[in-house]
């Protein structure tokens, strides 16, 4: 849930100068020229597409995003955590250009040599049996083609009742009708009127928001809703909740997978989010120490244009007859040539190690603002990803306007990340790309203090 941007934001304000080697910010904020723009986008674009801090982009290069009129920021968005090699890279930019010169920029589902070889360079990254990939173009479109094979193997196995979906509270899977009802926000599921009965959802043990961590947890929540386990056809969970960035306890995970493996049930991991080096990992669910039967792809798979995949193992991937499964865009020669680019410079780079070793400062860094403000109540995630949760004072309970204000007073200060995410819009999301260097890192956290520190002095709190 997202606290919506009010008119009043868009009226240029006088704002500190900033000039660092990360960070230039010399304009009003809003950028008074910028208004144009903003108001364009309001008058054409649906509603639902406001909400982010009004930064209007006009290039972006490693991990800077500039706009039109000398401002430059220190992105730790990612544009929504895409560009893990970062932004503009060179490698993409060539791919993209040489694939589109050579003349083809669509094909459907037509055999193509670039979709033939990202297919199977991608099936070489994972172990045995994820053999059998979907390239698709959003998340959301995956884990719909999950949703899929998932029901189709519980009816293969168990018949036309063997069809429940057990999907995490909090959890975002997607913005189409099947990803929002596996998903774990009730908010984002009332315009659906009536809902599946075929999708459950169960608390998360994240230890902060769900204190019982236990696996017994999953198995009564499944009782309550009267569901019995030998109904279940599969349960999906991101790696980390996208709302929070928390993983679950690792013998959670490892009982869950036994769990499933006892009652015919598929564990997919929705990797949208967690995959292609974020986590420190190439992949997410390594931390876990388990191997899904299905995983999605989508944001950073490409650092640049849209291309998403679902890659399991052949017997469920191939459950459907040639020509019912397809795609507009599947396989988009540009898009493949960016992605095939993209897991290169991943590769070459270590950037999954680059995350790991950054990300130790990075959450060194939140762990201190966290000690210093009570406020900052909840930190979760590993590697290049992080959420920061504002609470009340003294309780347990989200104060999503505190998260709002700190996050735009960083934007203010050169400071780039998405607008917060999470309960009640109260975690400050931070992603940035898997190229960040250190020092980069520490003087964000250090304007995120400021931030902090800003934000509860003008509201008369105090630090500890």
């Amino acid at each position: 849930m997202m606290v919506m941007v009010e008119a009043s934001e868009f009226i240029p304000r006088s704002v500190p100068r900033v000039e660092t080697s990360y960070r230039r910010i010399v304009t009003h904020f809003p950028v008074p020229e910028s208004l144009p723009i903003l108001e364009k986008l309001q008058q054409f674009e649906l509603r639902a597409m406001g909400g982010q801090p009004p930064v209007v982009w006009d290039r972006a290069e490693g991990f800077q995003v500039y706009d039109p009129w000398g401002n430059m920021w220190l992105d730790w968005s990612s544009g929504v955590l895409i560009t893990n090699a970062g932004h503009g890279r060179k490698e993409i930019v060539d791919a993209i250009t040489s694939q589109a010169q050579h003349g083809l920029l669509t094909n459907y589902c037509f055999p193509s040599k670039i979709r033939a070889e990202l297919a199977a360079r991608f099936v070489s990254l994972l172990p045995e049996p994820l053999k059998k990939i979907f390239i698709l173009t959003t998340g959301a479109e995956t884990v719909e083609f999950a949703i899929k094979v998932a029901r189709t193997y519980g009816h293969k196995v168990g018949g036309r009742t063997k069809n429940v979906i057990v999907s995490f509270e909090k959890a975002f899977h997607g913005r189409t009708m099947g990803a929002q009802q596996a998903g774990g926000i009730p908010a984002l599921k009332e315009w659906i009127g009536t809902l599946d009965p075929g999708f459950v959802q169960v608390p998360f043990p994240d230890g902060f928001w769900t204190t019982d961590t236990s696996f017994e947890l999953f198995e009564r929540t499944l009782a309550e809703h009267g569901v019995a386990p030998s109904q279940v056809c599969a349960v999906l969970l991101e790696t980390y909740q996208g709302g929070t960035a928390a993983f679950a306890p690792v013998e959670y995970i490892k009982t869950l997978r036994q769990w499933c493996d006892g009652h015919k049930a598929l564990l997919i991991f929705d990797e949208v989010q967690a995959g292609f080096g974020r986590t420190g990992t190439l992949w997410g669910w390594e931390h876990y120490g388990v191997l899904p039967d299905l995983t999605t792809w989508g944001k950073g798979i490409s650092s640049s244009l849209p291309i998403s995949a679902i890659v399991g193992r052949p017997e469920l991937m191939d459950l459907h007859a040639p020509g019912s499964a397809s795609s507009t865009h599947t396989g988009n020669p540009i898009c493949c040539a960016a992605a095939m680019a993209n897991i290169d410079i991943i590769l070459k780079e270590d950037l999954p190690g680059n995350a790991r070793r950054v990300g130790k400062v990075l959450h060194e860094g939140l762990q201190a603002i966290q000690s210093r403000f009570p406020q900052a109540g909840f930190l979760a995630g590993k590697g290049l990803v992080a959420g920061l949760a504002c609470i009340q004072p003294g309780h347990v309970q989200p104060d999503g306007a505190l998260a709002h204000d700190v996050v735009w007073r960083c934007v203010e200060k050169g400071l780039l990340m998405f607008s917060p995410v999470g309960p009640q819009g109260c975690t400050i999301k931070i992603s940035p790309p898997l190229i960040i260097t250190e020092d980069a890192v520490k003087e964000g956290c250090q304007v995120l203090a400021e931030a902090f520190e800003e934000i509860l002095a003008e509201r008369g709190a105090s630090a500890r």
